[in-house]
């Protein structure tokens, strides 16, 4: 075949080729499937480690039916590109049996569901729950539901679909790992959208587990331009679009000051009329690399409750830089006054805003007190229900719910969150007028 000397004109070369082969090329799913569809290597090619557990983890409809379809049925074939040998003996565990007949088995990504491509179909048999290969191979259904059931069987691989949803999650894939004990490497799929459970926490801890991640945009080919706009577009940035669309694993922290379903309850769409409107400013020490971010938060109060309009923080940028961007943030929500804190270097911080903009009023704050102090009385207003996020502001959230009496879990400065509690401080905390009344 001819080299191309540019990506750019490999559609080019496609469209010489004969339009049999395109057809074979669009079915092939080496040919089609993203990076994170595609096993990891096996010990040995490019220095890779061993490896037991595939977790595939990833939002609805990213998928992960079709990648674990495509496993389970290049294993028993025995392709080459996923498998020296045929696997003989296969398990596809789902949360029920209904599960994996509709959705494993029969589903429109399932194994029946496959593209053919010169290949023969498996055999369904529904009575005895199992698939049975041309050459031999079969694959059993198993409910999670039913533990048990993995007593005495063996394999040499395992699907099990949407793990984090089961009812017995330990019990079905600890039974199944015993039953893992056929060929030279027996292996474990697990294709799931993620959950903060036990299970899902052993497996991605575990060095023998690769991970690979996928989102629900990352398959926007194959879903329905409607589901992108109302179901996306709604959800994205919040700790349940996190969770089913992005797949990500949302986790709390125990003794966090905030916690994601007080946020969640506490959420709208948009805010009343407002009768202030602030925009409270962190600010770094410094602007070198090892800075940390300069957190700008606008928050406004109507009929006595306080609601989360914009986070504009900025890491790393220069005085000018968080400067102009609060000042931004200021004009275009007409509000009353910058926050900022004038403590290490604040007072360069007011100074640089009063340059670039010196009608706008600045109300010095200063911390007497440590961040944890200063942000109780705060997450209170949010246990009383009496701060709102307007939208999601993830960056944010995720500070709060990681902030704890020892500050945040992976270190850090939580400027974010500092810019948040002087502005619902200086809102809710403190005794002011409401002069007029905005409309955003």
């Amino acid at each position: 075949m001819m080299a191309l000397s540019a990506a750019g004109r490999l559609p080019d070369f496609l469209a010489t080729l004969p339009s049999e082969l395109i057809r074979a090329l669009e079915a092939d799913w080496l040919h089609r499937a993203r990076a994170d569809q595609l096993p990891p290597a096996d010990p040995g090619l490019s220095g890779a480690e061993p490896w037991t557990t595939w977790a595939v983890i990833g939002g609805r409809g990213s998928g992960k039916t079709r990648t674990g379809a495509e496993w389970v049925d290049a294993q028993a074939r025995g392709d080459p590109a996923f498998t020296p040998e045929p696997v003989g003996r296969i398990a596809l565990v789902g949360e029920t049996h209904n599960d994996v007949r509709e959705v494993m088995i029969e589903g429109p990504s399932g194994i029946l569901g496959l593209p053919r491509r010169g290949r023969s179909r498996p055999d369904w048999s529904p009575s005895r729950r199992r698939l049975e290969w041309a050459n031999g191979a079969v694959a059993q259904a198993f409910s999670a539901e039913e533990p048990d059931a993995l007593r005495g069987p063996q394999f040499g691989a395992a699907w099990c679909d949407e793990a984090a949803k089961w009812r017995r999650p330990d019990a079905a894939f600890d039974m199944l790992q015993f039953g893992l004990r056929l060929g030279a490497r027996p292996r474990n799929l697990v294709t799931t959208t993620p959950r903060p459970v036990p299970l899902i926490r052993r497996l991605l801890d575990d060095p023998r587990t690769v991970v690979t991640r996928a989102r629900t945009r990352d398959n926007a080919e194959h879903l329905a331009p409607d589901f992108l706009e109302r179901v996306v577009g709604r959800y994205a940035g919040t700790r349940l679009g996190r969770q089913e669309l992005d797949g990500e694993l949302i986790e709390d922290r125990d003794d966090a000051l905030w916690d994601r379903a007080g946020l969640e309850a506490g959420r709208v769409a948009a805010a009343p009329d407002l009768g202030r409107i602030v925009v409270a400013v962190d600010p770094p020490a410094s602007s070198g690399a090892r800075s940390d971010a300069c957190g700008i938060v606008a928050a406004g109060r109507a009929h006595g409750r306080a609601y989360v309009l914009a986070d504009a923080s900025l890491a790393r940028a220069t005085p000018q830089a968080w400067a102009g961007a609060a000042l931004a943030l200021y004009h275009r929500l007409a509000a009353d006054a910058l926050v900022v804190e004038v403590n290490q270097g604040g007072e360069m911080a007011a100074a640089v805003l009063a340059q670039c903009d010196p009608a706008v009023p600045v109300t010095r704050v200063h911390a007497t007190r440590g961040k944890y102090l200063r942000a109780e009385p705060v997450s209170l207003l949010y246990a009383r229900g009496l701060v709102h996020h307007v939208g999601a502001f993830p960056a944010l959230e995720d500070e709060l719910c990681d902030f704890g009496p020892d500050g945040l879990s992976g270190g850090g400065s939580p400027d974010r969150l500092d810019a948040l509690v002087w502005a619902l401080t200086h809102l809710m905390l403190e005794v002011r007028p409401e002069p007029r009344i905005r409309r955003l």
